[in-house]
């Protein structure tokens, strides 16, 4: 038996803020839509790996996630670590940083945590 990663889900309370918030901090872009009646599923990729984030949007919720403690989180490596610091913390979505391990975390607009890390980490 064989199994591929296909993606990882998480809900959002306004699609439209959080594919903003995901293009602009990690440039990823819409790759896939499934539109129902009472929901609306969105697949975002980098553009060079499979991995896909999936963004379901339950139409008529209205209530925040309870997200816990955020004791898990997705993680993303850049190139230019620097330069992805300067312009998260330019965006104010900084939540949590580890200076002595050399990563940061940040919030989306529902609060999950992403972990941005240095190239080779």
């Amino acid at each position: 038996m064989d199994f591929t990663f296909a993606h990882n889900n998480i809900n959002v309370l306004n699609l439209e803020k959080s594919m903003a918030f995901y293009q602009e901090a990690l440039q990823l872009t819409e790759s896939r839509r499934i539109e129902k009646p009472g929901f609306t599923i969105v697949y975002l990729g980098d553009g060079q790996t499979p991995h896909k984030l999936e963004l379901t949007w339950i139409k008529d919720r209205k209530e925040p996630y309870k997200l816990g403690e955020n004791e898990f989180h997705l993680a993303f490596t850049t190139n230019d670590f620097d330069k992805a610091y300067a312009h998260h913390k330019a965006m104010g979505c900084i939540c949590y940083e580890n200076k002595e391990m050399g990563i940061y975390f940040i919030s989306d607009p529902d609060g999950y945590w992403l972990e941005v890390l240095p190239a080779g980490f």
